[in-house]
């Protein structure tokens, strides 16, 4: 008995286009990828933050020479430095006009001693002797209070000069890092801008590489979905296997058995060993 087996094959021009997919397939991945067009590329260091990072290396200690100028200007000898060229002077001056003063107060004494009559007298002696003692003091104080006022004034000179270094120094050290922060910043915006066409020009590369790829991914995603549904439009072909030598020998017997009318036990133990054959 002929054994029927039915196939549904794919029409013809579905076929042609599965085989033209594994062809292009085959030649398109058997050509390498330039993947040095498709590395991250990092945007080299802007002129602006290179300016910057030689400003920083140069400023490192730039406040050097004012610390040490203000330095100069600090402990116990500091004000000589400040001390006015015309002090001396001004002193000098000063004590030349009150020992004129005291001569002069030494001639009314005379003046008067020579009126009362005690003219070179022990009295016109005890009153020239606490003059000169007063003139002598007050003399000392005057000259005192000159030099206490100089030295105040220079004293307060240096520190104002002490205070000015260290501020000359911070002005210096603020002024570069204000330089160094903004031209860092500046420099850091052209960075972003050159990382930014780095990587559409990347991009770009990519989607050129890869375009084929997607173009054939299409292509055969098409042709497979015309595969799994071809079945309603495909040809049914049907395939009729040839009988083995057995079959066809217990198939003859079985005939002749039941032409010739042999007994039911024979007829059914034929259709047995036939449905077994067959089976």
């Amino acid at each position: 008995m002929a054994i029927e087996q039915v196939q549904n094959l794919p029409q013809q021009y579905v076929t042609d286009l599965g085989a033209d997919y594994g062809k292009q397939l085959a030649g398109l991945t058997s050509i390498p990828l330039d993947t040095a067009r498709l590395a991250p590329q990092v945007a080299a260091q802007d002129p602006l933050q290179t300016q910057a990072y030689n400003l920083a290396g140069q400023g490192v200690g730039a406040y050097q020479p004012y610390l040490t100028q203000q330095a100069a200007y600090s402990g116990p000898q500091a004000y000589q430095g400040f001390q006015s060229p015309y002090q001396q002077d001004v002193i000098d001056a000063t004590l030349s006009e009150f020992d004129k003063q005291t001569q002069a107060g030494l001639t009314g004494i005379g003046q008067n001693a020579a009126m009362s009559g005690n003219l070179g007298g022990g009295r016109e002696g005890v009153m020239r002797a606490n003059y000169m003692s007063d003139q002598d003091a007050n003399r000392a104080f005057i000259q005192s209070k000159l030099l206490q006022q100089g030295f105040n004034q220079s004293n307060l000179n240096a520190q104002t000069a002490f205070n000015q270094q260290g501020q000359l120094g911070q002005n210096v050290q603020d002024f570069g890092t204000a330089d160094i922060n903004q031209l860092g910043r500046l420099g850091g915006l052209q960075q972003i801008q050159s990382q930014a066409v780095l990587d559409a020009q990347r991009e770009g590369n990519r989607l050129e590489a890869f375009e084929p790829y997607e173009r054939l991914g299409t292509y055969g995603s098409g042709v497979a979905s015309l595969f799994s549904g071809n079945a309603p439009f495909g040809n049914q072909s049907t395939v009729t296997p040839n009988p083995t030598p057995l079959q066809t020998a217990l198939g003859t017997g079985l005939v002749l058995s039941e032409i010739f009318g042999g007994n039911k036990g024979q007829n059914q133990a034929s259709t047995n060993a036939r449905n077994a054959a067959l089976g």
